[in-house]
Parts: structure tokens; C-alpha cells; sequence
């Protein structure tokens, strides 16, 4: 098979191949067979019908065209590794050239495809971030303990006027013109929540039990979404949360410690410990930002239309061109990040374990409410799994990259994120325990096949000979 490349942007490529008679044999003999199982012709069984009775009765053109077919997207993928392209997504096929019949010609096919681009990365060694400091103040501390008060504090009536904060008993009457759209009565509503409608929070602030106002809003969902509506809220009821004394006897009650005085120090712990992570993920988000703005990169137009119609078809919103121009913005970011993280991973040649990809999956059908062996059972029946290793490294690389960067905080003191970035001492202990597993599998493919039943029949004849 030959195949040549015609660069036609930064992002798209021009691939013709050519495929020998001889190559496409295998899928010509296939096509023969798969239409002899088809057809019903006199005087033949179906499956044993001969190749050129097919000619003669199907024709050479549905033999060649099934065969095309069948081996056409085989032949793409050998050129494009042969080719060492990274396409970003699917490709426009033209088939040019075709055996004109058995035994003789070629096929010669085109492929415009839009691909990753290349992109030249600065060198990490010389780049510096700047983090915030992990000391905890006091104020760190009060707010942790605060938040704990919340949890176990009570809602009490107060006879005032309602503020932020407050939780008030609400019902709600939504109309358009002289039509009810939408009432409900009795919902608890937290002032400064932002969580129902816009326009909320405004009207209920300065509103006693038992006082009713109007205000107008934009409906955020159903069949009357996006229009205009005038909301009548009453409040029935205003409480405050009152939280308990921060003493020992809180701290026994909410705690596993008998005093105040520790509990503040275990939070003061956990604090400090949430600002060290804080450090790792926002060294992580400023690396990714420096790249970007050290590198100049192309984003394949159609690769970002084919993401937003997606999108968009999923919401059912393909006609909403003020939502598409969002999505178009976010489509952007997202696969200009992915062809700079899939740059970087490459450059630093990150390898992903069987153990880093099992977690990451393990994580993420969390989200999906899925039991793990569901999840995965699924990805892999869609062919997803590649993807999800692509993930697994793009987000190692930046952890890897950090590695070479220097990392400071306010202060100027440089910051150890080892704990979070790992070590190339973790990496080769990574590697040696893929390279065990995929022995492992080799032996156990072995044994197989030195099981299978051609292999017993081998050995019963090399024993009688």
C-alpha cells in the first residue's frame, strides 16, 4: 500500500492511498463469500456458490463495491499510522479508483481529514508560577467552625422584616396577560440562594410574614421558557437559622473532641490541608494558562462545528443562535486545550496504567450514578475507552510537566507538590507493574492457545509421528 500527504491548512490533510490488487484480495474473497450466502442461484447451495457464476449472475461491480466497503476503513487507519497523522475527526472520503475486474487494477482512494496540529511547547525548566500561601489565619478558622454551627443549628420565627440569609415560607402565583402559568404553596426558600427565579431574592428582601408583592421575570423553563411573566410571592413565614454556643459542649456534640480549643485545631489542620491541595490545582491551572499563552494554536474549524451541532442536538436548541455562539466559545476552549495537552503528554511521554485508568473510570461512574463494572462495561461496548485513556492523559501531563516547573507562593518560597504530581521514582514503579501485567497476559495467551484444540491436535500428531 502506498499513501502520500497533501497539506492543505494547518489543520486538514489531503491523504491518497493506493491498495494493491493483491491487498484488497483478502476483502474480495470476502465479499465472494458473503454474497454466495446471500444469493439464490439453481443448481447451487447458498455459501458455495463459485466466484464466477457471481460474476456472471451478481456482477463484478457488487463485488468490488462490498469489498470496498468492507476494507476501506482498515486501509485509512494503516495510512494514517504510516503517515504518523492524528486525525480530530472524521474523514471525507472519495473513492477514485477501482479494480476494473478480478485479478487486475487497484484502489485508489482520497481523504481530507482535519488533524491535530503541530505545536512548538516553550521549555518547562525556564517557567515559574505563583500560588497562594497556605498559612491559615484565624478568619480561616472561624469560617470552618461557622460552617460547622450551620449544620446543627435550628430555624426560629422572627417578627421583621426578611434579609439575606433568611429562610422564608413562600407561595407563588405565575402569570402571563390574565393566564395562570404556574403556582406552587409553602416552599421554603433561602434568601440569596439564587436557585428558583431571578428577581427573587429583591422581592422577598424587606417583605414581613404575611406581605405580598409583585415582580417580573423571565420564566427559566418549560413551555413558556424565555418569556416574560409577572410573579405574585407571599411570605407566610420568616425564620433565621439559630446557631448553637461555640463552646466544649458544641464541640462534644458535633465532634469526636471534648474541648473547643482542639476542635479549632483539627480544623485549622483541615484548613491548611485544603489550602495544599488548593496549591497543587491552582499551579495546575496556571502551567495550562501560561502554555496557552506561550503557544500559538490552530483549532480545526470543523472538528468545533461538528462538537457545538452535537451539543446542540442533544438540547434540542439547534436553532437558538444566541446559545450557539456560547457553545461555540466553550467547543473552542475545550479542543484548543486538548490539542495542547495531547501535545504536552506526547512530548513528555506519559504512560497511563492500568491502575491510574481503573480509578479515573471508578470516579467517573460515580457521577453517572453507575455501578464501575456497568460503566466501564458500557464504554467499552461503545468504544469509548481510548478516549477515556486520552483523558487520564492530559490530565497527567500537567502533573508530570510541574515536575520541571518552579512553584512559589506569595512569599517567594518555593512549594513542594510531590504529594499530589507524583515522582518519576512513582512512574517507573507504574511502568514495571504494566510491563508485569502485560506479561502476565502474554503468558496467559500462551497457555491458551498451547490448550486450544488445534494446538492438542498438533501434539497428538508430532506423538505418532
Amino acid at each position: 500500500m502506498k499513501s502520500a500527504v497533501e497539506t492543505l491548512d494547518p489543520t486538514k490533510v489531503k491523504l491518497t492511498v493506493e491498495v494493491e490488487y493483491d491487498e484488497l484480495k483478502p476483502s474480495i474473497d470476502h465479499a465472494y463469500q458473503h454474497i454466495a450466502e446471500q444469493v439464490n442461484i439453481p443448481g447451487f447451495r447458498k455459501g458455495k456458490v463459485p466466484p464466477r457464476i457471481i460474476d456472471q449472475r451478481v456482477g463484478w461491480g457488487a463485488v468490488v463495491e462490498h469489498a470496498v466497503n468492507d476494507g476501506l476503513s482498515g486501509f485509512y487507519r494503516d495510512a494514517v499510522t504510516a503517515e504518523s497523522l492524528r486525525p480530530l475527526g472524521q474523514p471525507e472520503v472519495e473513492v477514485t479508483e477501482i479494480p476494473a475486474k478480478a485479478g487486475e487494477g487497484q484502489l485508489t482512494f482520497t481523504a481530507e481529514v482535519e488533524i491535530r496540529p503541530e505545536i512548538e511547547l516553550p521549555e518547562l525548566s525556564g517557567l515559574e508560577l505563583t500560588v497562594e500561601s497556605t498559612e491559615v489565619s484565624d478568619a480561616d478558622v472561624t469560617e470552618r467552625l461557622d460552617a460547622l454551627r450551620e449544620r446543627f443549628g435550628t430555624l426560629v420565627g422572627v417578627d421583621r422584616p426578611a434579609v439575606e440569609g433568611d429562610y422564608v415560607v413562600i407561595d407563588l402565583k405565575a402569570v402571563i396577560g390574565e393566564e395562570e402559568i404556574d403556582s406552587v404553596s409553602g416552599v421554603s426558600y433561602q434568601i440569596g440562594s439564587g436557585n428558583m427565579l431571578d428577581g427573587l431574592d429583591e422581592a422577598l428582601t424587606g417583605l414581613s410574614a404575611g406581605e405580598t408583592t409583585t415582580f417580573a421575570t423571565e420564566l427559566a423553563g418549560g413551555e413558556h421558557q424565555g418569556e416574560e411573566s409577572s410573579v405574585t410571592v407571599t411570605a407566610t413565614s420568616v425564620k433565621e437559622r439559630e446557631l448553637p454556643e461555640a463552646d466544649d459542649d458544641f464541640a462534644q456534640m458535633a465532634s469526636e473532641f471534648d474541648t473547643l480549643a482542639e476542635l479549632e485545631a483539627d480544623l485549622r489542620e483541615q484548613v491548611a490541608s485544603a489550602k495544599t491541595s488548593d496549591q497543587a490545582v491552582a499551579a495546575r491551572d496556571a502551567l495550562l494558562e501560561k502554555l496557552l499563552e506561550a503557544v500559538e494554536i490552530p483549532v480545526p474549524a470543523g472538528v468545533v462545528e461538528a462538537e457545538v451541532h452535537r451539543h446542540l442536538e442533544s438540547e434540542g436548541r439547534l436553532e437558538d443562535d444566541e446559545h450557539r455562539a456560547e457553545v461555540t466559545v466553550d467547543a473552542t476552549k475545550a479542543i484548543t486545550n486538548q490539542i495542547l495537552l495531547d501535545t504536552l503528554a506526547e512530548k513528555l511521554e506519559v504512560k497511563v496504567g492500568q491502575g491510574e485508568l481503573i480509578e479515573y473510570l471508578v470516579q467517573a461512574s460515580r457521577q453517572y450514578g453507575m455501578e464501575p463494572q456497568e460503566f466501564i462495561s458500557s464504554l467499552d461496548q461503545s468504544g469509548q475507552i481510548p478516549a477515556m485513556v486520552g483523558e487520564v492523559a492530559r490530565s497527567k501531563s500537567l502533573a508530570v510537566a510541574l515536575r520541571d516547573v518552579v512553584v512559589k507562593d506569595g512569599e517567594g518560597n518555593v512549594v513542594d507538590l510531590s504529594e499530589f504530581i507524583g515522582s518519576e521514582e512513582d512512574d517507573a514503579a507504574e511502568a514495571a507493574a504494566v510491563a508485569d501485567e502485560e506479561s502476565a497476559d502474554s503468558v496467559d495467551s500462551a497457555e491458551s492457545a498451547d490448550s486450544s484444540p488445534e494446538s492438542a491436535d498438533s501434539a497428538d500428531e508430532a506423538t505418532k509421528a
